[in-house]
């Protein structure tokens, strides 16, 4: 067998991929649905920003999730940097812990993400508290199983572009 031919292929950049993902999150993130289902509704912005920081960390960082953060405090009219300040601390805290993993398999990536949604709602929840907004108890936790069941769905979706 003549010498193997070595692939130069480049990589692609995933700017388009990481813009049209963040658009397609907050159209489904404010998409008008039934008062019954809204509750229900998973943290598609959470967990592009999530992917994105995990799967091609030199493309999105902290300053990226703060964006995105920001970003959906006006999308769904929450108070200004409330968001921002979950997603900032969720993604210091998820690069800090696999910083040192060279292999991120999907059934790590996934217990990461559940251990993130946790923390992340929990914050939101302790904030409201401490700002004294009101809010059913009941309905603040039911994005958790949802965001949890969506999750393998948008990593299918977007590991073509995962380094």
């Amino acid at each position: 067998m003549p010498f193997a031919k070595l692939s130069t292929k480049k990589p692609t950049d995933p700017l388009f991929p990481i813009i049209f993902s963040v658009v397609i999150a907050s159209v489904l993130t404010v998409y008008p649905l039934s008062y019954d289902i809204s509750g229900w509704r998973p943290a598609f912005m959470f967990m592009v920003m999530l992917f994105w920081v995990m799967c091609q960390p030199t493309w999105c960082g902290v300053w990226f999730a703060f964006a995105t953060g920001l970003f959906v405090d006006l999308l769904i009219d929450a108070p200004l940097g409330l968001n921002a300040l979950s997603f900032v601390s969720v993604t210091f805290f998820a690069r800090y812990f696999t910083r040192e993993r060279r292999v991120l398999t999907f059934a790590n990536l996934w217990v990461i993400v559940i251990l993130a949604i946790t923390v992340h709602i929990a914050f939101i929840f302790i904030l409201q508290i401490l700002w004294g907004m009101n809010f059913q108890l009941a309905r603040h936790w039911q994005p958790l199983l949802s965001t949890i069941l969506v999750w393998p769905i948008l990593y299918y979706l977007l590991k073509k572009w995962r380094i």
